[in-house]
């Protein structure tokens, strides 16, 4: 059944406000980091600065936000998500990948193994430790890869699910694991390739002077700007933008009747990755006949950016900090975990991953899995300025193979399902026995080699 509810006008207008306030806050974040050269360096985003912000202005900190307006911005985010997923697989073309088969399987391998040890070892570490030790939820352990590998999009998408499960704390939890991993990601990242580029593990930039010459100007002069984005409809029939919501628009309808249906058999799935699927067969119907032309990835990655900017900018001005103040301690435990296990699938596995250029194609993967895809290239544009590896072309081979499913997509959706109806050990062996399970194949089909070897050295460098 479609809803039907009717939305007063005064809520509306209240609705029209919030959005405003949370534009307000944006533009003033942008300013402070134009200001203070300290986020600019460590890549601070500034939709993060505003949504801080706004934590400290709501009803946990200085009160001059309601709790009204904070928990729009909070339930705007979870409907936010959608509209970044949906277009994720719209506009994918057939692409010229010959030869790069072997690649983007390491780099697809790499990613299941990221989120699956984000998945097993912290829901292990809360069955044995934290949940007896502190008396839990046993989902507790799943805030870890919603948060990580899925990052703010997730969490708050994941807000509505958690609720349903009868945890409603773990939305706030999620959001804050995020919000801790990006802030991490960043800053441990630029340290890595600082240390990097001393020890000789990268094989393009050779100095740390090379870094820092690379940090862009956040103000684009007027002689470098470029349009980011094409007409691909004239103008007088149909605004571009408006035509390309429109399909994210079908795609997320189609996500929701896939929804209803798959709520007969299984509940607590969220609209999210299902939206995504719709994006999925939209493009694929579409890309079937003469009109797909008209679909620009440009606009879609603009209306997608807009989504995620106010979508951040929600999800953290809307944590509960009274809740997290609570679980302050098992958060701080399963943290560091997870910093741990992610320190070690860098160095550990980077290598074993990657017989050539290890460092550029670990640290993409690094910086996703510790924030958002965007981070992980950031640091791949830190540590390789003119994209001379193949690491990006291999992160982005494996997107359509991965995102849909790992890292916010189906299966970190259902985990905390699975959770509740099996239990968290069970589901932590499980995810870690396919991680190992997956490292024996690769290594006996010649993709990676797992053992150790006194002849393979962490500072091989890029072949020519």
């Amino acid at each position: 059944m479609l809803p039907n509810e009717v939305i007063d006008s005064g809520t509306l207008n209240n609705l029209f406000f919030y959005i405003m306030m949370m534009g307000l806050l944006l533009v003033l974040a942008v300013f402070i980091r134009l200001k203070f050269k300290i986020f600019k360096k460590y890549f601070i985003p500034a939709a993060l600065i505003a949504g801080v912000i706004g934590l400290g202005l709501g009803p946990y900190g200085l009160n001059l936000f309601s709790e009204a307006m904070v928990s729009t911005w909070g339930s705007l985010a979870g409907i936010l998500i959608s509209i970044v997923f949906a277009p994720m697989l719209l506009g994918m073309r057939k692409s010229d990948s010959k030869g790069k088969s072997k690649l983007m399987l390491r780099h697809l391998v790499y990613s299941y193994t990221a989120s699956l040890l984000q998945i097993g070892v912290p829901l292990v570490v809360a069955a044995l430790v934290i949940v007896p030790l502190f008396d839990l939820n046993e989902m507790f352990g799943t805030i870890i890869e919603v948060g990580w590998a899925g990052g703010h999009g997730t969490a708050a998408g994941m807000m509505e699910v958690y609720t349903d499960l009868g945890w409603a704390e773990g939305g706030s939890l999620a959001v804050t694991t995020a919000t801790i991993a990006i802030v991490f990601g960043i800053i441990s990242g630029v340290i890595m390739i600082n240390h990097g580029v001393k020890k000789g593990y990268t094989s393009v930039v050779k100095s740390t002077e090379e870094i820092k010459g690379e940090n862009k100007d956040d103000l684009i002069n007027i002689e470098n700007q470029k349009l980011n984005s094409k007409g691909t409809l004239n103008p007088d029939m149909v605004e571009g933008y408006a035509f390309h919501l429109g399909l994210i628009s079908i795609a997320v309808i189609i996500g929701w009747f896939i929804q209803q249906f798959v709520t007969l058999f299984v509940t607590g799935i969220p609209l999210f990755p299902l939206a995504m699927i719709g994006g999925l067969i939209v493009n694929a119907i579409i890309m079937r006949t003469k009109y797909s032309v008209t679909i620009d990835k440009h606009t879609l990655n603009r209306i997608q950016g807009l989504a995620l900017d106010f979508l951040v900018l929600g999800a953290v001005a809307s944590i509960q900090i009274p809740v997290v103040i609570n679980f302050a301690l098992p958060l701080l435990i399963i943290t560091a975990v997870s910093i741990a296990l992610l320190l070690w699938y860098f160095y550990y596995l980077g290598p074993k991953f990657f017989p050539e250029e290890w460092f550029e194609n670990a640290i993409v993967h690094y910086g996703a899995y510790s924030g958002v895809t965007a981070i992980g290239l950031m640091l791949l544009r830190t540590a390789d300025p003119e994209m001379k590896t193949e690491a990006g072309q291999g992160f982005a081979l494996r997107a359509p193979f991965y995102s849909p499913i790992l890292g916010g997509g189906l299966i970190t959706s259902i985990i905390p399902v699975l959770v509740v109806n099996s239990g968290a050990l069970l589901i932590g062996l499980g995810a870690i026995g396919i991680v190992i399970i997956l490292l024996i194949i690769s290594h006996f089909t010649g993709l990676i080699n797992i053992m150790p070897s006194r002849s393979v050295k962490l500072s091989r460098a890029r072949s020519n």
